[in-house]
Parts: structure tokens; sequence; C-alpha cells
């Protein structure tokens, strides 16, 4: 059976987003994406809602001539993996290996779940609320950034209370911190 996993880059506050929506605060430097690479190399299946369809899919006709080797490296990774989005208004897909669910449906998703032999890395806020609500979410990789934005997008969905078992921690040059976390029974 695969985990289920919630990745993140967040705001001392707890924000994937600020006020205006803007993230360029959140951007990592090559050691936290080289990282990052390693830890994504694993999954099987992204699932995104909408939004956050939008901005990965830049990764599939991404010029990767002059890049960085790392940011070449996880364009690889990106491609590779199937993925998921959930839309309501999307029409079609603009990467390979994409399908479009029309609705989040818990029981799909927890059926797609222990089927899979892969890791399943879920991304957006508002997608992974669901899937926390409904306690799909088996693993929490959390990347604490040094910046507090006063508000905007939370990362964690409100109204939901877990107990977690803290699995690993890091510290980068940058000052980004990095928090693995499983839930518990």
């Amino acid at each position: 059976m695969a985990k289920l996993i919630y990745s993140g880059i967040m705001s001392l506050d707890g924000y994937t987003a600020d006020a205006d929506g803007k993230f360029d605060w959140s951007m990592p430097d090559e050691e936290v994406h080289s990282f990052v690479n390693d830890l994504e190399r694993p999954v099987g299946t992204y699932l995104y809602g909408r939004r956050m369809y939008e901005i990965m899919s830049v990764w599939e006709d991404m010029a990767l001539s002059g890049e960085p080797p790392v940011m070449q490296d996880y364009a690889q990774i990106w491609r590779t993996a199937d993925k998921i989005v959930y839309s309501t208004s999307l029409e079609r897909a603009s990467t390979a290996r994409t399908r479009i669910e029309r609705e989040f449906d818990a029981e799909s998703l927890r059926t797609l779940k222990d089927a899979s032999e892969q890791d399943m890395s879920i991304g957006g806020t508002v997608l992974a609320a669901q899937a926390i609500k409904a306690g799909l979410v088996d693993e929490f990789r959390l990347f604490l950034t040094p910046v507090v934005v006063g508000g905007g997008k939370q990362f964690l969905p409100d109204g939901v209370r877990l107990t977690l078992e803290l699995l690993e921690e890091r510290r980068f040059g940058n000052g980004v911190v990095y928090l693995h976390y499983a839930r518990r029974a």
C-alpha cells in the first residue's frame, strides 16, 4: 500500500502563499532543491488541484538547456510521474501522463492508494485539506522557511486535530528547516 504524502514549503507563520498570492519568498536554493528531488524520486503519482497543477505544469515543457542540473533532474522526475488533477473547470490536461477527476472522492482515493505500489504526493492546500480531513494523508513533509508573511494561504486547514510523530529533521544552510512527520493512528 502506498503512502499519501503532503509536502510543501511553508512560512514560519504557516502559509504557502502570502495575502497577495505570491510565494517568491519560498523558492528553494540548490541544496534544498536537491534534497526535494531525492524525496520526490520514488513518488509515482502527483495529486493536484487545478491551480497547483497549472503552476507545476511548467515543468512539462520548460527549456532546460543552461539550467542547473538540480532543475533538470526535477523536470525528469516530474515528467515521468503520473498526475491526477481534481478540477471542475479544467477542460483538458496540458501535460502527458495526466488525467482529470471532476470531484474529490475520498473512497476512490483510498482505493487508488491501496492499489498503488509507489507513494503518492498531494499538492495544493485546498485539495490537501480535503484529504487531511478524510484521514488519507499519511505523512507531512514541511520545509519551514525563515520568513513571516503575515497572512495568506494556510498550509494546514483549520478544524483538524492530528497527533503526529517526528520521523526526521534537517537544517539547511539558508535557514530552511525540513520536518518530516507521520500521522499516528
